[in-house]
């Protein structure tokens, strides 16, 4: 089995160096980080001991890795799954990948070094280094939200095919032709699968094939706000815009807000994949695909208990419903009437736009 003291002498670093390094510390040079690091990969070391060590010890005590702490989606998720364990007596250790491949591993070396019983995984791509050792070890692992190609472990997920297809089926209903579609990274599984259903079914529902309407944001309102900009800078109007996450139609929100203005950009129907809590104070309201949040965390934690006791878990795919918030114009409170309200000021500072306002 290897020790410290073996990563030390592959990586070329002193014993004080390697243990800072596989500590978390941040008092190590870039080189040397890159070394022991990839030398704990190929030596398969896991801190505390032997990977038989880690699975034998039991702490109480499951590692939960979100991609986006400031996404609703993944604070829901979190609140239930520490929930959920406590009622079975164990704490959760929760972190934060900030959508980051190289952080989220960080992590993924604390939690081994704090010998969990464990892991619940919303991945950010695919496989890892550091990730192939915690597998290796036998660590009970799930996944939540998103899978990674190659790992055998129990999924539990949002059913993405089945949220598209309602919006597939909104877009037809409101007569929308001219859609953008602002999409999640390619790399993680989420994205793609909303993405690879949002346009397998465009031309059954009427909805044009003019990939300029298309563009791929982060899951983040920033980097979903220029992918916004770039559809608009195609020369191309939407009617209706479609965002994979919540974070991501607040960011092409934002957008057409700042591009178009207020007035022109509620003329514009904007339906989101998450349905967060501001969407029905928005003008106009935005409609939004339910994801169940809530129940992915929890069956994750009752997976993950299964496990433990050394029974199969089968992957599980979570219903979402639509929540329609659409008005036909026209009528009393409808679009056409919307159209004549400036935002409010929380609006304001939801959607970017620069309202003044007296503080309170």
């Amino acid at each position: 089995m290897a020790t410290i003291i073996d990563v030390a002498e592959r990586a070329g670093v002193s014993l004080g160096t390697a243990s800072r390094v596989l500590s978390g510390s941040s008092q190590t040079s870039p080189d040397s980080r890159a070394r022991v690091l990839a030398a704990a990969a190929e030596l398969n070391y896991i801190a505390n001991g032997p990977a038989r060590s880690l699975r034998r010890s039991k702490t109480d005590v499951f590692g939960l890795l979100v991609s986006d702490i400031r996404n609703p989606f993944f604070s829901e998720l979190a609140h239930a799954a520490e929930q959920e364990a406590r009622k079975h007596g164990y704490t959760v250790l929760l972190a934060n990948a900030n959508e980051d491949a190289a952080q989220a591993d960080e992590y993924l070396r604390i939690f081994a070094a704090q010998r969990i019983d464990g892991l619940l995984l919303a991945p950010q791509g695919g496989r890892s280094p550091q990730l192939d050792t915690l597998l290796a070890s036998g660590l009970p692992v799930v996944l939540l939200n998103r899978k990674i190609e190659g790992v055998d472990a129990p999924l539990f997920a949002t059913d993405n095919a089945g949220g598209v297809a309602s919006v597939l089926q909104w877009l037809q209903k409101r007569g929308h032709h001219d859609v953008a579609f602002v999409g999640g990274p390619p790399g993680i599984s989420s994205g793609a699968e909303r993405s690879a259903a949002y346009l397998a079914g465009r031309e059954q529902h009427g909805i044009s094939l003019d990939d300029r309407l298309i563009d791929a944001g982060d899951f983040r309102a920033d980097g979903s706000e220029e992918a916004m900009y770039r559809v608009l800078d195609r020369g191309v109007l939407p009617t209706a815009v479609f965002g994979a996450n919540g974070r991501t139609t607040l960011g092409a929100m934002r957008a057409l807000r700042r591009r178009l203005g207020p007035e022109q950009a509620s003329r514009i129907d904007v339906i989101s994949f998450d349905d967060l809590d501001w969407f029905e104070f928005a003008v106009p309201a935005v409609t939004g695909v339910r994801n169940d949040a809530a129940a992915i965390g929890r069956l994750g934690v009752q997976g993950l208990l299964e496990l433990l006791a050394g029974r199969a878990v089968a992957s599980q795919r979570v219903a979402t419903s639509l929540v329609d918030r659409a008005t036909p114009p026209g009528t009393p409170g409808g679009r056409l009437k919307q159209n004549l309200n400036a935002p409010s000021a929380r609006e304001s500072q939801l959607l970017g736009t620069q309202v003044k306002h007296t503080p309170t």
